[in-house]
Order: structure tokens, then sequence, then C-alpha cells
């Protein structure tokens, strides 16, 4: 495989650093903090990207996109990342959500939805996990009970990111018996007005808006806001956590602050030796995460992917995320802890940032044990 990505994708990752210069603030951080400025200045910066057609860069057309290639995709996702991803929550839809509506979505929930993603108008949580049911997502207890024009849902999410903010959710429900399992289980497309819904924030390490349990108190559901076939959501979950695993380019922000770090301390010969050392098996591990991840990118456009490939990128990116976190601790020190660091206080910020990230990446999405047993049923054809 060849992992030059042409001309046209430097020119456009280029054009992004020009982008992100010009409209986000130096301290910039992500939209997660305790100002809410930040959340909208990545508001903004979507409408900025979907100006220029480059929100839904490799959608196709008729749903909004530009048409644009995968790699010029993953040059998007690459920058936004390295930048503490200014298109705030967004990412979901532009990641994993549309692609599952693509694929599964009848054409009037393409019609309502897609657009209004491809332009930045539309934040959707993930309705996946709950307090028995995170790794083993098969065993969810949420329950979708027939009703006149739909179902009617009860239960319980955890962990929920964006539910403050969403406008709907992507809900994993039972609708088959209560020990179907993966047999089981259906996906609606649900507004987070409707009644019923209850978000409780969970304080938590990452910061506001990453973390919510949302409650569903008999929350009716039409049968137009099913996504794909009764009982068929495992297919759809497969394939919405297959693009999720690679949608995120962790690596880019771990490369662009090994860098940062490095010109900070006087290069690479101005690091004590073991320090040096574990700085260079960061970096090499960082790249081979990069790799990985335009491996699968390049098998899920030729249509050979397989649950085993993206879970083994997944497997490098976060390994390799905590790794470099903790080398850019090292490197710096733990005044990066400091309420008012000394130094490039910014700098100083970012590291701390990501590794106070980092800290849950091998959780996330699908913990690294669950990400290596797909590995391994990939390798024994099961």
């Amino acid at each position: 495989m060849n992992f030059d990505l042409g001309p046209e994708a430097d020119a456009l990752r280029h054009h992004l650093r020009e982008l992100v210069a010009r409209h986000l603030p130096a301290d910039f951080l992500g939209a997660f903090t305790d100002d809410p400025e930040d959340l909208e200045t990545t508001r903004r910066f979507c409408k900025v990207l979907a100006a220029e057609n480059l929100l839904a860069l490799a959608w196709p057309a008729e749903f909004g996109g530009s048409g644009a290639s995968v790699w010029e995709q993953t040059v998007l996702r690459e920058e936004m990342w390295a930048h503490h991803e200014p298109r705030g929550p967004q990412y979901m839809g532009l990641n994993w959500i549309g692609p599952a509506l693509m694929r599964f979505g009848t054409p009037d929930q393409q019609a309502l939805h897609l657009q209004r993603i491809a332009a930045g108008d539309s934040v959707w949580c993930q309705g996946f996990s709950e307090p028995d049911a995170g790794s083993d997502l098969a065993s969810l207890r949420t329950t979708a009970r027939r009703a006149d024009g739909g179902w009617r849902v009860d239960g319980q999410k955890i962990w929920t990111s964006y539910a403050q903010v969403a406008e709907w959710c992507f809900l994993a429900a039972r609708t088959g018996e209560p020990d179907s399992r993966r047999r089981g289980i259906s996906i609606f497309l649900v507004p987070m007005e409707r009644a019923g819904i209850e978000v409780r924030p969970i304080t938590n390490l990452l910061g506001p808006y990453h973390l919510n349990e949302v409650f569903f108190d008999d929350v009716f559901v039409g049968t137009d806001e099913l996504l794909g076939e009764e009982n068929g959501g495992w297919d759809v979950i497969r394939a919405a956590l297959a693009f999720e695993r690679v949608g995120i380019a962790r690596y880019a922000r771990g490369e662009r602050l090994l860098s940062e770090v490095r010109a900070s301390a006087g290069g690479l010969s101005a690091m004590p030796g073991p320090l040096r050392a574990r700085y260079a098996s960061a970096m090499v591990h960082n790249r081979v995460a990069r790799l990985m991840a335009y491996e699968v990118i390049g098998a899920q456009a030729a249509g050979t992917a397989t649950d085993g490939d993206a879970a083994g990128a997944r497997i490098a990116a976060v390994t390799a995320d905590q790794e470099v976190s903790d080398v850019l601790v090292e490197a710096i020190g733990t005044s990066v802890f400091d309420t008012a660091p000394s130094g490039d206080s910014h700098l100083h910020a970012a590291v701390e940032d990501y590794w106070r990230y980092s800290r849950a990446a091998t959780v996330a999405a699908g913990s690294v044990d669950i990400q290596r047993v797909l590995v391994a049923q990939g390798a024994l054809g099961s």
C-alpha cells in the first residue's frame, strides 16, 4: 500500500491549517471546557468548513458532501484532531452516524438528516452503553415494546457523550425477547426533545459535556425512526463502530505535541538519554498507529475491511495515545498539572489536556480488551 496521500491531500492540509490559524483562538483546547464560548467557537468553525464544502468532504454530493477521496477525508480528520477537534461534537455525525445513515437509512431518513449534518446544523449522541452493558453491548436491557404506530422505550444509558447539547440520539434498544442478545436489538433515531427523556450530567475528569446519564421513560418512537430492520440493529452497530474506530485520528495530536515538546526542549539531542529513547519509541509507535489506520481506511474504501482490522488499528492508536502522553509529561515535568504552570503555558495546558484525555482512550468506544477479542476472532476466522 502507498502511504503517500498525494499533492491534493497536501494542499488541503495546508489550507486547513490556514483556516485553523485564522478562525481559532491561539489557546483553543477543544469544545468541552468550562468556558461556553469554546463550544460556540466550534459551531462557528463548522459553518466555516461547511461554507467551503469541507465539513463532509468525502460524502457523495447528493448527501451534501464534495465527493472527495477517502484520503482527503483522512487529512481533514488528522488536522481537526491535531488542533483539538474544532468541529466539537459534530465529528460523530460526520465520521460514523452519517455513513450509517447512507448505508441503512430510508430515503426519507437520509433527506431529513444528512444535509443537516453536512451543514453543521445537527448534533448527535450515541445511546449504546448502559450500567450493566458496556463492553458487552449485546446484553443491553433498554427495551422498545410495540405500540400503535411505533414503540415505547424504557431504560437507561450511561457515559453518553454530548447528550446535554445533542438534538438527536442514535439509540440501541431491545425489541426482541430479553435473552435475544444480538438477535433482538434495533436502532432508532430519536429527537432528544422527545417527552420522557431526561439527561443527567456526570462530573468527570474530562470536563463538561463528555459524560451523561440518559433516562427513557415511556418514550415514543415511530416506525419512521427505525434505522434498518427491526431486530437487525447489530449489523448497524458493527458498521458504525468500524467507522468510529478509525474516525478519530488520535495519532495526529500525538505527533504534533511530540514535535512541539521536542522543539521546546531544544531538540532531541538536548533530552537525557533514557528520555530520548522513550521519546523515539513513542514516536515510532504513534506512526505505526497511523499506518495501521491507513490500511483500514484503504480496506474500507475497497470493501474488504474486517472487524478485526478496525479493532487492531484502534488498539494501536489508543495504546500509543497513552504512551505518547506519558512521554510528553516526562519531558516537561509534573508542572503541567499546576494550576498556573510556568514556561510555555499553552503547550503545558495542551499536554495536560492530552494526558488527561488519553486516560480514557483504552475504554472509550469499546475497551481495548474487547478490541483484542475482535482481533483474535478475526485471526481464528470465527
